[in-house]
């Protein structure tokens, strides 16, 4: 059952928790420029839910479109810039760019898009920043995959791991999530490009689809289809119009939000070699027309597990690990853009048998929710003064 959620706006200045800083490392740190300069800020200090009673407060403001955010070992965040910038934010808000990233092609809906970390970063070995983005090729553009060595509180050499496979116009459905599987590969998702959505159905076209990659952005031996002359050895899943929201479970299930079209929002459990339908099966309607697109349900493609009530329009999606969080522990959190909503979905045996509406309103349009390493959930809003946000449980 729905409910509302209540909440009671207090405006105040805290001070938040100590961490231990590296930052005397600082000052080899390359700038493109300081941003601001202030503390956590409490936006509401009681949010009811059903379960439990929430603080949410800003960690930082004036963000440039941000898409997503990455957690480094010291207690900082990355922040991705859909413009091209990398953001480096402390725990009291502060922001530094860092120098070297490509340039991107931030048309429409490209840009600098999602962040992730190497599993074993920290080691020194392994201290690797993943990144998506559109990269530009004459007056059209691919979402391409690339990565860069943390060094010292700098970037260093950007290595290029993989682009799709045709260019297309510029301006829509990227995709671009990330998710690290259990094995240590790497899920990343590209939408249909937004032109001519039966690329999704071509095996031979990346668009559309959910890919399956090393570290090193070279493929499995064990894709599902390896070996198949018509279908492209990266490809993990197809029929997926445009993923926004990609998380791996604790118990190593892949899930997806996707953006369909009108008021065909889906959630989807990603399989090995599975087809999710797009355009021939869908739960929405054409956009000038309103008419439905495709058929709601086919032999030999998945249907979805979850229709998003409206035009939600997904964006981040996260599993609550923290032990903080309760019952809440092992369920889904989904981000809206255009609903301004983050939502609470429980699954059972594969199942959505619970949901609630967290936040309706509060922040805007979230763009991305994660889990963070200090038993809180962190948010982005869309948008050129863009905000991350902490939610917490009250105790």
């Amino acid at each position: 059952m729905m409910r509302q959620p209540q909440s009671q706006a207090r405006q105040a200045v805290l001070t938040t928790p100590s961490y231990r800083w590296f930052l005397t490392a600082l000052g080899g740190l390359m700038l493109a420029g300081t941003v601001s300069n202030a503390q956590a800020e409490m936006v509401h200090d009681a949010i009811e839910t059903e379960q439990m009673t929430l603080s949410l407060e800003r960690v930082a403001s004036g963000l440039n479109s941000p898409w997503a955010v990455a957690f480094l070992p010291d207690g900082r965040f990355l922040v991705s810039e859909r413009r091209g910038q990398l953001t480096l934010v402390d725990q009291a808000g502060n922001q530094q760019t860092l120098e070297g990233m490509p340039t991107v092609s931030h048309q429409g809906q490209g840009g600098l898009l999602d962040i992730t970390l190497h599993p074993s970063f920290g080691d020194g070995e392994h201290d690797w920043i993943y990144f998506t983005w559109s990269k530009p090729d004459g007056n059209n553009s691919r979402s391409a995959l690339s990565r860069v060595k943390w060094q010292g509180d700098s970037l260093g050499e950007i290595e290029h791991l993989f682009e799709q496979d045709r260019a297309s116009s510029p301006g829509r459905h990227y995709g671009s999530r990330l998710a690290w599987l259990t094995d240590g590969t790497l899920l990343m998702s590209i939408g249909d490009r937004g032109v001519n959505p039966s690329r999704a159905q071509a095996s031979d076209d990346h668009a559309g689809s959910t890919l399956r990659l090393t570290d090193t952005g070279s493929v499995p031996d064990d894709n599902p289809f390896v070996g198949a002359d018509s279908t492209l050895d990266e490809i993990y899943s197809t029929g997926n119009r445009n993923i926004q929201g990609l998380t791996v479970r604790s118990n190593g299930e892949p899930w997806a939000t996707e953006h369909g079209p009108r008021t065909g929002d889906e959630l989807n459990h990603i399989k090995a070699g599975s087809n999710y339908g797009w355009p021939e099966v869908s739960l929405g309607n054409d956009y000038r027309t309103n008419e439905p697109i495709g058929v709601e349900s086919k032999p030999g493609m998945v249907d979805s597990v979850y229709r998003f009530e409206g035009r939600f329009a997904p964006s981040g999606l996260t599993e609550v690990t923290s032990s903080a969080f309760g019952d809440w522990q092992g369920q889904l959190l989904a981000g809206g853009l255009a609903s301004e909503t983050l939502l609470r979905l429980q699954l059972e045996n594969g199942n959505v048998v619970d949901e609630e509406v967290i936040l309706d309103g509060h922040i805007g349009r979230i763009r991305d929710v994660r889990q963070g390493p200090n038993d809180a959930i962190y948010l982005l809003t869309d948008g050129g003064q863009g905000s991350l946000y902490r939610l917490q449980v009250v105790n």
